[in-house]
């Protein structure tokens, strides 16, 4: 079972950005941490990071027949992105969306997201632990099927 993280913009910035709100952790950090959760589930994972929101479609479009699932931080893309929507639907893949930072206790603007939608879940507000939890329920879902 393959997985693909996709992390959006400035989250190649975590560890500096907004610590209290996000964090210390690196993506580095949060990318070992994943690869421990996988070795248990024994997954292999892929992970992409880009700020560009064409890059993430592009990448969606690609984990089609290269990928089984996908656990995506959309992050500013989550309340803007249509574009990032329609490529999880047309990739139709099991998608869960998470968020380190509790996305509804936030301004309003955060609290709606355009993407999740196309996930078959939400998980949010549990920092690197949110990773953890996508990946746990998105390879649950996979192995029911």
């Amino acid at each position: 079972m393959k997985i693909l993280v996709i992390n959006g913009p400035n989250l190649n910035m975590l560890g500096t950005r907004e610590p209290d709100k996000y964090g210390t952790k690196t993506l580095k950090d949060i990318e070992e941490f994943i690869l421990q959760e996988a070795k248990k589930l024994n997954v292999e994972i892929g992970f992409y990071q880009s700020n560009i929101e064409g890059e993430i479609v592009s990448k969606i479009q690609e984990a089609k027949g290269n990928f089984d699932g996908i656990v995506i931080n959309p992050a500013a893309y989550t309340h803007t992105s249509v574009a990032i929507r329609d490529a999880l639907l047309a990739a139709a893949l099991p998608a869960v969306e998470i968020h380190l930072s509790n996305i509804h206790t936030r301004e309003d603007f955060r609290k709606i997201s355009l993407t999740a939608p196309a996930c078959l879940g939400q998980i949010t507000g549990f920092g690197a632990n949110s990773y953890k939890l996508g990946l746990i329920a998105i390879v649950d879902y996979l192995k029911s099927l």
